[in-house]
């Protein structure tokens, strides 16, 4: 599977309470039950006015389907091709 960055615009997300983040999360997972073994929400970050959620998924199709029967904003699906941190300044 491939990992995907969505971005969701939600003005107030940085507000949302306790139960309205579980019920969010609650949402997503139901609709993963229904997707299948090949899609997996590793978590979201949310900031501001959006949210950043990181995404296993075969398809950027998939992702914008776990979207529409979540209904969920999508903003932005961008694959990640590749991961740096500080170990990555470190030479071999």
């Amino acid at each position: 599977m491939k990992k995907f960055i969505v971005e969701r615009n939600l003005p107030g997300a940085g507000n949302l309470t306790a139960a309205e983040l579980q019920q969010i999360a609650a949402t997503s997972c139901s609709v993963i039950e229904k997707i299948g073994p090949h899609y997996q929400w590793l978590h979201t970050y949310v900031s501001g006015d959006k949210l950043y959620c990181i995404h296993l998924a075969e398809s950027e199709a998939a992702i914008r389907e776990h979207a529409k029967l979540g209904n969920f904003p999508v903003n932005a699906v961008n694959e990640v091709v590749n991961i740096i941190d500080p170990l990555t300044s470190v030479k071999n």
